[in-house]
């Protein structure tokens, strides 16, 4: 080991370390002034909102709307998607670690005029219950189900016990009436993706919404494969997502071209919207 890379090392991190917020400030151009509650964990990158972003995401998202951002984290997609959807919509976020999730809480109570924001403090599991995620430092910034990634390569030793609940009864029992409104879908869950639209796919199958997707860097083929695969049977086309332009939709992904890329973020549109893009 080189000298260099030994005393560029990140100080360690006790396990259950508390960091802070700030608060930051972002006028945008249309939407005006934005508030974001930033994390200060050491290993948290400076969070921004822009309106470039806001507009890519009213290219599937109408004021009014329902959406659901599931891995929240601390709400940097959450704040564009509810800045989206409106005060008159509803942006349900989801965020399993209780060190995070006290940043997204306060995220989800900034803006209110121009956003509604409902955060819940769980994962998006097939079963409710307690899980242990694991994560890779002790003030535990990122981590996820560990048991689900077959890389030998996933390694993350800080064990924290968190709550999954099922999704699909959570809105089929306490939001009904927004249901049918559901337009766009967020999963970014650390290789756990696929999971997670497993658990929700009544809901899928109703309502058609567009689908935002992580394609994990320590995924091995067949777990691509199968969240591919997932996407073509429910009657979705994959589209790579583009960030910085005024459409989040890149290039159509072929399933024999799922490892070109070490680790990439995925649109999934529905069909019917595809054929009506191209006409």
């Amino acid at each position: 080991m080189g000298w260099k890379r030994l005393f560029s090392r990140k100080p360690r991190i006790e396990r259950g370390s508390q960091f802070a917020h700030c608060f930051k400030r972002f006028d945008l151009p249309t939407d005006g002034r934005v508030d974001y509650a930033q994390w200060m964990h050491p290993s948290e990158t400076p969070k921004s909102v822009d309106q470039q972003t806001v507009d890519a995401l009213r290219e599937f998202i109408s004021p009014g709307d329902f959406v659901i951002d599931i891995g929240a984290h601390t709400g940097d997609t959450t704040v564009p998607m509810a800045l989206a959807a409106g005060a008159e919509g509803l942006t349900l976020a989801l965020e399993p670690n209780p060190f995070v999730f006290k940043i997204l809480a306060e995220n989800a109570k900034l803006n209110r005029t121009k956003t509604h924001i409902v955060a819940l403090p769980y994962a998006a599991t097939q079963d409710d219950g307690a899980f242990t995620f694991h994560y890779s430092d002790g003030g535990f910034c990122n981590g996820g189900f560990r048991s689900q990634q077959q890389s030998w390569r996933y390694k993350r030793s800080y064990p924290l016990e968190v709550q999954g609940r099922n999704l699909q009864q959570i809105i089929e029992t306490k939001l009904t009436e927004w249901a049918p409104k559901l337009s766009y879908v967020k999963v970014d869950a650390e290789g756990y993706d696929l999971r997670v639209l497993e658990s929700i796919v009544p809901l899928l199958r109703q309502t058609r919404p567009v689908i935002a997707s992580e394609v994990y860097k320590k995924l091995v083929l067949s777990e691509r494969e199968a969240l591919f695969d997932f996407f073509a049977h429910l009657g979705y086309d994959v589209h790579l997502q583009v960030d910085g332009g005024s459409t989040m939709i890149g290039k159509a992904i072929a399933r024999d071209h799922l490892m070109e890329r070490k680790h990439y973020d995925v649109i999934a549109l529905p069909r019917k919207m595809t054929a009506a893009k191209a006409a």
